[in-house]
C-alpha cells in the first residue's frame, strides 16, 4: 500500500512511519515545509504527483490553549486544511484517514462516550477539530476519522515526559484528578492506524488507550515505574485555570462491530513508551 502520511514530523508521525515500513508499505512522508494544507491548489497538486493509494493526515493545530485566541488560525489548519486534504486525496482517487479528538465531546458523560454520541465541543480546538471530522466526510466518501484521546509518545512533548522530568527535580508534583480519559501510547495507535487504512470501512472509530485513569493516576503510575521518589498529589482543575476548558470525563469505547479497532490497555501502553523510552536513552549513551 502507498502511503502519504502528512504531518510527519510530529509525534504520532515519528511512530507511524516506521511501523508503515515495517509492515511492508511504501511511504511518502510530508510536514509543513513540503506541503501546506490550507492552499487549496498546492495541496492538489502535491497528492496528485505523490500519488497515493491513501493519506493519513496528522497535520493539526494542537494548541489547545492558544487556540482560545487564535480560533480562525486553528480552523484554517484544522477544518479547512482538512477538509483540502481529503477532497485532493478523492481526486487522486485515494482513501483519507483523519486523526481526531476527544475534544469533540462535551465532556460531562458519565459513560464512555462511542462514536454516534452526540458532539458538542466545549473548547475552540474541539470546534475545530470537529469542523475538520465534518469538512473530511463531506469532501471524501472513502474516509476514516479517527478520534483518538491522550496521546503521547517518543518525538514530541507530552505529559508523561513531563512528569517523569518534574519527578527527577521535585519532592512532589500536583496533578489534577478530576480528569477522566484514554491515555493512548503512539505505538499502539499507528498500527491501528494501518489497519484502518487497509480496510474498507468509512466512517468514525474510536481509537484510544482500553480502560480509563486519571491524571494523577497516570502521573503516579510512569513515576511509580520509573523508580522515581516523588509523591504525586491530587489536585482539582479549578487550582489549575486554563484559558481553553479541558473535559472532565472524555473516555472513549467503540460500539462498531467487526470493523472496530481495539487498543491495549493504558498501562500497557504506558509500559511500552518507558521500555522505548529506555532504549533510547541507553542507544544514545552508547552501546550496549
Amino acid at each position: 500500500m502507498r502511503l502519504l502520511v502528512v504531518g510527519a514530523a510530529g509525534m504520532l508521525g515519528h511512530a507511524l512511519g516506521p511501523a508503515a515500513r515495517a509492515a511492508g508499505h511504501e511511504v511518502v512522508e510530508r510536514d509543513i515545509d513540503s506541503i501546506d494544507i490550507t492552499d487549496v491548489a498546492a495541496t492538489r497538486a502535491i497528492v496528485s504527483a505523490d500519488a497515493p493509494q491513501v493519506v493519513i493526515n496528522l497535520a493539526a493545530w494542537t494548541d489547545v490553549d492558544g487556540a482560545e485566541e487564535h480560533e480562525d488560525v486553528a480552523l484554517r489548519v484544522n477544518g479547512d486544511g482538512a477538509g483540502n486534504l481529503a477532497a485532493a486525496a478523492r481526486e487522486a482517487g485515494a482513501r483519507i484517514v483523519q486523526i481526531s479528538t476527544d475534544y469533540v465531546f462535551p465532556g460531562d458523560a458519565h459513560e464512555p462516550y462511542v462514536e454516534s454520541d452526540p458532539t458538542g465541543p466545549r473548547s475552540a480546538y474541539g470546534r475545530t477539530k470537529l469542523a475538520g471530522e465534518q469538512a473530511v466526510a463531506a469532501a471524501n466518501p472513502d474516509h476514516v476519522i479517527a478520534r483518538t484521546a491522550w496521546l503521547y509518545g517518543a518525538g514530541g512533548k507530552n505529559f508523561v515526559d513531563t512528569m517523569l522530568a518534574l519527578g527527577a527535580e521535585r519532592e512532589e508534583v500536583r496533578v489534577v484528578d478530576d480528569q477522566v480519559g484514554c491515555p493512548t501510547w503512539t505505538g499502539h495507535l499507528a498500527p491501528a492506524l494501518l489497519t484502518l487504512a487497509a480496510g474498507r470501512a468509512t466512517g468514525i472509530f474510536h481509537a484510544a488507550g482500553g480502560g480509563r485513569c486519571s491524571w494523577f493516576d497516570l502521573a503516579r503510575a510512569a513515576l511509580e515505574a520509573a523508580g522515581a521518589t516523588c509523591r504525586v498529589v491530587p489536585t482539582t482543575t479549578a487550582e489549575f485555570p486554563r484559558p481553553a476548558p479541558r473535559p472532565a470525563f472524555s473516555v472513549l469505547a467503540t460500539e462498531r462491530g467487526a470493523d472496530a479497532v481495539h487498543l491495549p490497555a493504558w498501562r500497557e501502553g504506558l509500559a511500552g513508551f518507558l521500555a522505548e523510552r529506555a532504549d533510547t536513552t541507553t542507544t544514545a549513551g552508547g552501546p550496549r
